[in-house]
């Protein structure tokens, strides 16, 4: 029962940030090209992360959520390599591509073995 919990508290925080990108979504054409890219990483993220509220069972729920703002994590770490200069935050993103992308595939990995019924 926890898990369900934890699971509906973190969809139901996406959505309130879904609510916000879908307001936000407006001032896209007058941002920069890194904002815009943001703003699409976020929204198909959001997007990905409520696919696991068709879900149900808690477990698949879980890591179809989790999948979508991992490789949402992994976008943004791109764009952090593409536009941003300090080798600090550049250093993180290398890490988070690399420890994300191995969550990702074991996801995935269960996904696969673990269909929907």
């Amino acid at each position: 029962m926890k898990r369900i919990y934890t699971i509906a508290a973190l969809l139901a925080g996406s959505v309130c940030l879904s609510v916000q990108a879908a307001e936000n979504h407006h001032s896209t054409t007058s941002t920069s090209p890194m904002q815009q890219d943001y703003q699409r990483q976020m929204d198909k993220m959001h997007e990905g992360m409520m696919a696991g509220m068709k879900e149900s069972n808690p477990d698949r729920a879980f890591a179809v959520g989790m999948l979508a703002h991992h490789k949402g994590a992994v976008d943004m770490a791109q764009s952090e390599l593409k536009y941003g200069t300090d080798p600090k935050m550049r250093a993180l993103a290398e890490e988070i591509i690399k420890a994300q992308q191995a969550e990702i595939d074991l996801m995935e990995t269960w996904l696969k073995e673990h269909p929907a019924k």
